[in-house]
C-alpha cells in the first residue's frame, strides 16, 4: 500500500545502492541500506528502478533482501503493474535517486537529511567524537 504521507522515491540500483560494478553486484554504498530502511519505516514509498532485467535483475532483488530491503515495486509503479507495449517504461515517482543525475550522486547521508530533515546518526556520533577529542587536546 502507497503511503499518502511521503513521496514516492524510485531508487536505482547500480551506482546507487551498491557500487557500479555491472554485470556483477559491487559493495553497498556506504548508509545506502541503513537510509533506505530509515526511509521506508518513515513512510516513503520505495521502488527499484533499474536497467537490471532477468536474472541480473533477480540478483539485485535478492542482494537487497539480504541486507533486509524489500522493495513496494521492481521496475514498475506498483506491484500488480504488468507491462505491456501500451503501458510507459517510466516509472510513477515523485523522486528519482540515481547516480546519473546533474551534478552525480550526493551520497546516503545527504538524502537523509534532504528527506528527513534531521541529522543522522553517524553526524550524531561524529559530533560526539569530536567533541570528546577537543576536551582531550584542551587539558594539554
Amino acid at each position: 500500500m502507497i503511503s499518502s504521507k511521503r513521496p514516492i522515491l524510485a531508487i536505482d540500483f547500480d551506482g546507487t545502492i551498491v557500487e557500479n560494478k555491472y554485470p556483477s553486484i559491487g559493495k553497498p554504498m556506504i548508509f545506502a541500506f541503513e537510509t533506505l530502511e530509515k526511509l521506508k519505516k518513515s513512510g516513503f514509498t520505495l521502488i527499484l528502478w533499474t536497467y537490471r532485467s532477468g536474472e541480473r535483475l533477480e540478483e539485485a532483488v535478492e542482494f537487497c533482501k539480504a541486507h533486509g530491503l524489500e522493495f513496494y515495486a521492481v521496475n514498475k509503479s506498483y506491484p500488480e503493474e504488468e507491462y505491456t507495449e501500451h503501458i510507459s517504461r517510466k516509472i510513477n515517482a515523485d523522486i528519482f535517486i540515481d547516480d546519473r543525475n546533474i551534478g552525480g550522486f550526493p551520497g546516503w547521508g545527504q538524502i537523509y537529511r534532504e528527506l528527513l530533515g534531521e541529522d543522522s546518526e553517524i553526524e550524531n556520533l561524529k559530533k560526539k567524537k569530536k567533541g570528546f577529542l577537543e576536551s582531550i587536546f584542551k587539558k594539554l
